[in-house]
C-alpha cells in the first residue's frame, strides 16, 4: 500500500487510540511487525499545546517508522494551523479525526459527529491537503446513526479534496463499539473510489483479519483494541496472511520481557508518578483472564516503579515454576 511516497511494508496498521497508541506502544507494535502506527489524536485548539500531555504527543524523538500524526477538530482554520505544526515538528503523515464517538469529543462537533455535515467536511479536507505538503489521511466511521450510513459520500468527498488513503470503521458513532462491526459499507466504499481504503473494527483474530481482506477488498487492516496486551497480533496476523497457518501462542518468556520494558518505556516517557498510573492499564491488557483478576487488584495498588516491577517478575517466576 502507498500512501504518498511511502510504501508500506505490509497491510496491517495500528489504529490510532486515544490514551494507548504513545510512543512506547507504537514502537512496539512496529517492532512486532506493524507497517506504520498511527498517533494519539491531538486537539487543533492551540490552547491546549502547552501541555504536558500535548507536548509529549507532538514530540517524535525516539519514533520508530512512519511518523503519522491525528489531529481532530471542527474549525477548517485551526485544523490546518494544527497540521502545519505538526509538520513543523516532523510529522510525515497528518491524519484527520472523523472517527472518534465520544462525548466530549462529539458535543465539540469534532470526531464522528462532523459526518452530519458533509460541507464542513468538505471544507476541513481542503483547509489542511492546502495546508501542508504532506500526504493527509482520514479516519471515518460508516455514519452517524445506521440508518443513516453516508460513509460513502463522505469517501467520495475525501477523494476529490486529496485525502491520500481513507481509513474506515465498520459501525456509526451511534453504535459506539456495541454489537458487531459490519463490512457492507467498507467493501461499497472500497468499490467506489480509487484511493487505499482501511478497514477497521474487531479485527482481533488472524483468520479475521484474513476474512476482511478477502471480503472487503480493502487495501490494509487497521488494528485498535486487538493490539492492547497483544502487540505480537500483528507478526501473527503476518504470518497467518502469508502462510495459512497459526503461529503458537507468544511464550511466556517473551510476555514477560516485553511488558517489563513496557514499564520501562513508560515510566522513562512520562516520569514515574504518571508513567505508574499509564503501566496499570497497560498490565491490564497484558494479563486480562478471570484468573488474573487478583494480581491486577493488587498491581493497582502498588505506588513505586520497584515494586511494580518486583510483582511482574515474581508473577512470571511463579508461573514458570509451575
Amino acid at each position: 500500500m502507498q500512501i504518498g511516497p511511502y510504501r508500506l511494508k505490509n497491510q496491517l496498521i495500528v489504529a490510532p487510540m486515544a490514551g494507548v497508541t504513545d510512543q512506547p506502544f507504537r514502537n512496539l507494535c512496529i517492532r512486532y511487525g506493524a507497517a506504520m502506527a498511527v498517533s494519539e489524536m491531538l486537539s487543533s485548539n492551540p490552547d491546549v499545546w502547552d501541555t504536558d500531555k500535548s507536548r509529549l504527543r507532538m514530540t517524535h524523538a525516539g519514533e520508530d517508522g512512519i511518523r503519522s500524526v491525528q489531529i481532530a477538530g471542527s474549525d477548517p482554520e485551526l485544523m490546518a494551523t494544527a497540521a502545519a505544526v505538526n509538520v513543523q515538528q516532523g510529522a510525515q503523515i497528518i491524519d484527520i479525526n472523523m472517527g472518534c464517538p465520544a462525548k466530549k469529543v462529539n458535543k465539540k462537533l469534532a470526531g464522528s459527529a462532523l459526518l452530519q455535515d458533509p460541507q464542513l467536511v468538505e471544507a476541513i479536507l481542503k483547509a489542511v491537503v492546502a495546508a501542508v505538503d504532506v500526504p493527509v489521511t482520514l479516519k471515518i466511521r460508516t455514519g452517524w446513526v445506521p440508518e443513516h450510513r453516508n460513509g460513502v459520500h463522505i469517501a467520495q468527498i475525501a477523494e476529490d479534496c486529496g485525502i491520500a488513503s481513507l481509513a474506515v470503521h465498520g459501525r456509526t458513532r451511534q453504535c459506539m463499539y456495541k454489537g458487531e462491526a459490519e463490512y457492507d459499507t467498507i467493501k461499497a466504499i472500497k468499490k467506489q473510489i480509487s484511493i487505499p481504503v482501511v478497514a477497521n473494527g474487531d479485527i482481533l483474530t488472524p483468520e479475521k483479519a484474513r476474512f476482511v481482506l478477502d471480503y472487503t477488498g480493502v487495501d490494509a487492516l487497521m488494528i485498535g483494541r486487538g493490539a492492547q496486551g497483544r502487540p505480537w497480533i500483528f507478526r501473527e496476523i503476518q504470518h497467518y496472511l502469508d502462510t495459512g497457518n497459526k503461529l503458537a501462542p507468544v511464550e511466556t518468556n517473551e510476555q514477560r520481557q516485553v511488558m517489563l520494558e513496557h514499564l520501562k518505556m513508560l515510566y522513562s516517557l512520562y516520569g514515574d508518578y504518571k508513567g505508574i498510573r499509564f503501566a496499570r492499564k497497560h498490565v491490564g491488557w497484558y494479563l486480562n483472564q478471570e484468573s488474573q483478576r487478583a494480581f491486577r487488584a493488587e498491581f493497582n495498588r502498588l505506588e513505586t516503579v520497584e515494586e511494580q516491577g518486583s510483582m511482574v517478575e515474581h508473577y512470571f517466576d511463579e508461573f514458570a515454576a509451575n
